[in-house]
Formats: C-alpha cells, structure tokens, sequence
C-alpha cells in the first residue's frame, strides 16, 4: 500500500518499522526508520509525515508505538531502538524524550493512570533483558536486573513482568510488583510466545489486561494479581487486537489472523496472511473498528490492509 513511500523518505535500516491504529478516527499511524512517525486519514492512501522534528530510530518491536490504550488522552508513546530515548507525544509534533538511558529499548509500560505517568518501566535492548525502572516520569531511571520480558504497569504502585526463559532458567513465569518494582513476586505459570526481546507484549481493554502466552490467552481483571484461561490459542504471535466490542478480538497466529466475536469461546476459520509475513517474528497487527480494516506488516515489509469476511470453521 505504501508504493515508493519508503524510498522517497530515504528510511533508514528497517523501512517500515512499526504503526499502529487510531480507534476513534480510524486513522492509521506508521514509523518509517529514521523519519519519524507519518499519518493517513484516507485509509492509507496517502500519508502525510507528523512534523519535521521527530524522534530519530526505529519502533521495531510489535507494541512498543502505541496511543493511550486507556482512551482517556490522545499521548503517543514510542519505545525505539538505535535512535532516541523512549518518547511521548500529544500533538505529533512537540516530542518529550525520557533520560538517554530509555534509548536503545525494544519496549516500554507507563501509568496511564497518571497524567505525568511517572511509573515507568522499560527492557534494554541486546541486554540480557535488562529491566529498568523511573519512578519520576523518566527523568531518571535505575536497573532492577537481568532476566526480564515484557510487562506492563497498571497504576504508581502496581506492575507485571514475565521472566526470559534461559538455561538457568527453564521455567519463567509473571512476577508482580506493589511498591513500584523494589520487590517483585510470582503471580502465574505463564510464557509469554517468543523469544526473548520479541516477546508478545500484554494488552489492555477495558479494565482487562490480555496477553497471548504459550498455548494460550490468559487475562487478569485484578491488576495482575490473578490469571484466567480466555482460550486454548495454537501458536499464538500476538494480539488480542480488539474489535467494535469487547468481545470482538483477533490474535494473530502461525495459521493467521483468528477472529471472535464472543470474547474466545469460539474462534472464526483463520485468515490468511501475506506469503512474506506467515510465521515470521516482528509482525504487527491493528485494526481500524470504524471501517472494519485490519493492517499487517512486519519490520521492512510493505503494509497490508485486510478486509475480514464472515467466515465459518
């Protein structure tokens, strides 16, 4: 869909990089490596580039470009690698880095909760899963350790994180903070799908936080503290992306992208994904509720735009 727009804006290693969907408008948001974050309000015909000074790197990891998935502001939230520090946003144009040391991450969790979201946590890029911690909106930041996926945070106090699964490691599970990461305690027996840095990253709606596990879709309705089944999910990559309601939701999986519409007591015939992006790593996906469009892509790929039908198993 994006024909020589990549070339043109001279991107940087990576091309296309990340995007995510503006549920109110229905605009679509993408990042091309090293220009920055650019918008289009027809569908993805044409995109227009935010601003001239922009944030330079690139938001490689699916979830880590995000817009206030609480609805209560219109703040962007980009984590980026080989660029600047992780970096918020209002109006796409006045960019706020956090401390040089939230630079070169593959994600980052906020208190939306909190105006200013002075709790923040964040994992280093290439770091062992270095997770690093600001209690002061990311003025500055210390490490609370290797080891470490990716979480989110759920209010000033309150977060989840999932362990990496090492040698020394065979079984990680979701540990749980209430002090703002002092001291952190088991809360789940879960994997979160990936490897590594690329692990899938949890999802927020409504009150619920999702994450797609190993052979699973898990949710927590009490600020992590404790886990349910939604469903059986084989070969889970990430997601739930949601719908026009809270029980419409789609997971993108090694057989594509699966749809329900009864919050995962039933799951609709997979939809086929693009030959370049079936079981590769780094593949995002959004989903545009007001036109009922879905958009895929995957670091240096082209965008693709999906129309779902009804479909029967």
């Amino acid at each position: 869909m994006l024909g020589t727009l990549v070339k043109s804006e001279q991107a940087g290693y990576g091309g296309l990089c990340g995007m995510c969907v503006e549920r109110t408008t229905g605009e679509i948001l993408i990042n091309i490596s090293d220009r920055g974050f650019y918008r289009s309000t027809d569908g993805a015909k044409t995109f227009k580039r935010l601003s001239e000074t922009q944030p330079k790197g690139r938001t490689e990891t699916p979830g880590c470009f995000v817009i206030d998935p609480t609805g209560k502001s219109e703040v962007m939230l980009a984590a980026l690698v080989y660029g600047a520090p992780v970096s918020t946003c209002v109006d796409g144009i006045a960019w706020k880095p956090m401390n040089e040391k939230a630079a070169h991450v593959d994600w980052c969790a906020v208190d939306w909760t909190d105006s200013e979201r002075k709790f923040v946590l964040a994992l280093k890029h290439e770091s062992g899963g270095m997770l690093i911690a600001s209690r002061d909106g990311g003025i500055s930041f210390s490490e609370i350790g290797d080891g470490y996926g990716p979480g989110w945070v759920f209010n000033s106090t309150t977060a989840v994180v999932a362990q990496d699964k090492s040698e020394h490691r065979p079984k990680p599970v979701l540990l749980r903070t209430e002090d703002a990461g002092v001291t952190w305690n088991a809360c789940g027996d879960y994997r979160p799908v990936g490897n590594a840095s690329a692990q899938a990253l949890p999802r927020w709606h409504d009150g619920i936080l999702f994450w797609v596990v190993e052979g699973k879709l898990i949710r927590s309705e009490d600020l992590g503290k404790t886990w349910e089944t939604v469903c059986e999910i084989r070969a889970g990559h990430y997601g739930p992306v949601f719908g026009k309601t809270k029980d419409h939701m789609f997971v993108l999986t090694a057989d594509g992208i699966v749809e329900t519409n009864d919050g995962g007591a039933s799951w609709l015939e997979a939809i086929s994904v693009p030959h370049e992006l079936n079981g590769v790593g780094l593949t995002w996906l959004d989903y545009d509720p007001k036109e009922g469009r879905l958009y895929l892509m995957r670091m240096g790929s082209e965008l693709y735009q999906l129309t779902p039908a009804r479909r029967t198993r």
